[in-house]
């Protein structure tokens, strides 16, 4: 990083993404006296990304790197006794598989050597054995069980990587057509096979130990964790093949390690996810949402004892929804973030039930954590800082900043302050907004504004909204007001209020953006006749809707989004989302999907628009784009099309290091022509 730290501030732009650093995965060693976390950065030269683990002592003192190398190790987990650490990396062939390293130094050992990679791993109790995830097919499942020898490990890297580049080139060239066994049949970027996630446990430290799977079936299993006696894994999988849905219709189960049939331990009515064994092997904690209309339910936090019984909602009263949780290891409390009025702050709640106590909060977003008896580690987003690890009590008390990664680069640079707004929406709802203005903002001249809108339908931003820092901040420093706003059908403000726009999408919530603006141009220093507009995935329906039903936008960019619900339920990877969300099937009322489709207002569109979208996006089809430029194409309108290649749904978030800087200078470049009015290359 070539950074010159004496020179005076300047803009932040996009190519700056290069020079932000993000941490992740904080936790704790047993013993409370470090932390190790994941140290995540841009690499310009190849296009993507490294990540390494580092370790920081909580009672203060310089991070140090634990592993290096060109790859991405992730998954940090320290071994019972705190003298190894477990991890996964792709630094062998770019597949995954698990790693052990020792604390006191040396190099790491490669603990699987899975055809197909291994993720997820977690150790028993005893720290003797780790169990993991791999994914397998139906054909190989009956090799392991027929005792074949596991080829992979009897060849030396050299030969695997030479056997496993013939094995693609004769799948290319003899399946060159994609055959469909399974519904829904893709997600993230690629098309699914006929290999389903399997759990596996391996001795840690025996001689040439062999995997030994302990689930069978054509199905997935989520990640595992233990009981403490080591007798069975925690696990989740889905209820129902049929049902279609890869996200909910799951099951709690609990896993006999020697074999037999798996338990169900989770509650009738409801859909069960991120299943996670207490300590002491006495209950099983999740989180779950009811049967009906899950999409637009919060997430509640329940335990139930491991041995099966009652289930018990500790958040009953805590009307928010949980975005993660662990247990301290006395198995007294259940930690847990929620998003409440755009911060996502840390809790906890005793796990025999109880009031729930605010530990971490206020203007930052908690991004990860982790909990010993006595301590917490976590990492923060802040209005002024993208991400930094801290530490602090119990209690939240007695907090500690440990690292500063992005604090070099801070300093070169112009970081325009977040304002915190709230407003009366038409029928006097109260709706909670922020405005990012240009670092220099002179209160006398009149600025472009740009209104950001989110996806979900139900996420929530907020003051330290983590994967919007840098966007906002390079609108703000190319001299634009950005303002974003928390709408009904928002999470963060009350299961009524996310429920709100449940059937009736883009007529709920539109108001409450257009007056949010309006409110913005009341206080003087932005041009009315500069607005501009854009959002993502549900944040691109709710652009396209808006601009054909409002013409007071100069500049559209809609990214990622859905245009025609009926079109977008045929072929998204949660075929049953709206099936959900508007209670009928898309052969049932087609009527209905259209009336609540931005395509159907395609002629009321005269702003100019510019889509963006990623050409392996699957859980919105690159169609819908299609849909809309073809027919404001054909109705003679201002529109641009920009597809990415190899991307998908998560382009902004995960995409390749240049197709996100080339994301965020095309809006930019966009709204300069069509908002500011000026002529750019």
């Amino acid at each position: 990083m070539n950074l010159n730290t004496n020179s005076a501030p300047a803009a932040i732009t996009a190519d700056d993404f290069y020079h932000i650093r993000r941490l992740e995965a904080p936790r704790l060693s047993p013993d409370g006296s470090r932390v190790a976390y994941v140290l995540i950065k841009a690499d310009k030269a190849d296009n993507t990304y490294r990540s390494d683990i580092w370790i920081a002592p909580v009672n203060g003192g310089p991070g140090k790197q634990f592993t290096a190398g060109e790859a991405r190790d992730t998954s940090p987990r320290w071994s019972p006794d705190g003298r190894r650490l477990a991890f996964v990396s792709n630094r062998h062939n770019d597949k995954n598989q698990i790693y052990l390293i020792d604390l006191d130094g040396g190099e790491a050992q490669r603990l699987t050597h899975m055809e197909n990679g291994a993720t997820g791993p977690a150790w028993s109790a005893d720290g003797q054995r780790i169990a993991f995830v791999s994914p397998v097919s139906a054909e190989e499942r009956a090799a392991e069980d027929a005792g074949e020898p596991e080829e992979a490990r009897e060849l030396d890297a050299g030969e695997r990587q030479r056997r496993a580049e013939e094995k693609k080139k004769a799948r290319e060239k003899k399946f060159d057509p994609h055959v469909v066994v399974r519904f829904p049949y893709r997600a993230g970027t690629d098309y699914l096979t006929d290999r389903y996630r399997h759990l596996y446990v391996i001795d840690v430290d025996a001689q040439d130990a062999r995997p030994m799977r302990v689930t069978d079936g054509d199905f997935d299993f989520a990640p595992p964790g233990w009981l403490a006696d080591g007798s069975a894994l925690i696990t989740w999988a889905i209820r129902d093949p049929e049902a279609h849905d890869p996200v909910f219709y799951g099951q709690v189960l609990r896993v006999p390690v020697k074999g037999g049939e798996p338990a169900v331990l989770s509650k009738a009515g409801y859909h069960p996810l991120m299943p996670l064994p207490s300590p002491d092997g006495q209950w099983v904690a999740y989180l779950h949402v009811p049967d009906k209309a899950p999409y637009s339910q919060g997430k509640r936090l329940v335990v139930v004892p491991a041995a099966g019984g009652e289930a018990i909602e500790l958040t009953a009263s805590f009307d928010a929804s949980i975005n993660d949780f662990c247990w301290t290891p006395d198995s007294r409390w259940l930690y847990f973030t929620a998003g409440v009025h755009g911060n996502n702050g840390l809790y906890r709640v005793p796990a025999t039930n109880g009031p729930v106590e605010k530990i971490v909060v206020g203007a930052r977003y908690v991004t990860g954590f982790d909990v010993t008896n006595d301590r917490l580690a976590y990492v923060l987003s802040e209005p002024d800082n993208p991400s930094d690890l801290y530490v602090a009590g119990a209690n939240g008390e007695d907090e500690k900043r440990l690292t500063k990664v992005n604090a070099r680069f801070l300093a070169t640079k112009k970081i325009s302050p977040v304002q915190e707004m709230w407003y009366e929406s038409h029928d006097g709802t109260r709706i909670q907004g922020w405005i990012v203005r240009p670092p220099d903002l002179d209160p006398a001249k009149k600025y472009p504004l740009v209104l950001e809108i989110h996806g979900g339908p139900h996420a929530m931003w907020g003051i330290a909204e983590p994967s919007m820092w840098h966007e906002y901040q390079v609108l703000a420093a190319q001299g634009y007001v950005v303002f974003y706003c928390n709408p009904r059908g928002s999470s963060g403000y009350g299961q009524d209020f996310r429920m709100a726009i449940h059937t009736n999408w883009g007529l709920a919530d539109y108001r409450d953006y257009l007056i949010g603006v309006d409110r913005v141009v009341d206080q003087g220093y932005v041009d009315p006749d500069r607005l501009a507009i854009t959002g993502g995935s549900y944040g691109g329906y709710m652009t396209a809707w808006i601009i054909g039903h409002d013409d007071r936008f100069k500049a559209a960019v809609s990214q990622r989004g859905v245009y025609d619900l009926g079109a977008f339920t045929g072929t998204t990877d949660i075929p049953r989302f709206i099936e959900h969300i508007f209670e009928t099937f898309y052969w049932d009322d087609p009527q209905k999907l259209w009336e609540h489709s931005p395509l159907a207002y395609v002629k009321d569109i005269h702003t100019p628009l510019l889509i963006l979208h990623a050409e392996r996006d699957y859980r919105a089809p690159v169609v819908g784009a299609e849909q809309l430029y073809a027919a404001l194409r054909r109705l003679g309108r201002t529109v641009g099309f920009v597809r990415y290649p190899r991307e998908g749904h998560e382009l902004s978030r995960s995409g390749e290091p240049r197709h996100r800087i080339d994301r965020i200078n095309r809006i930019v470049d966009w709204f300069d022509r069509h908002a500011k009015g000026e002529a750019t290359p």
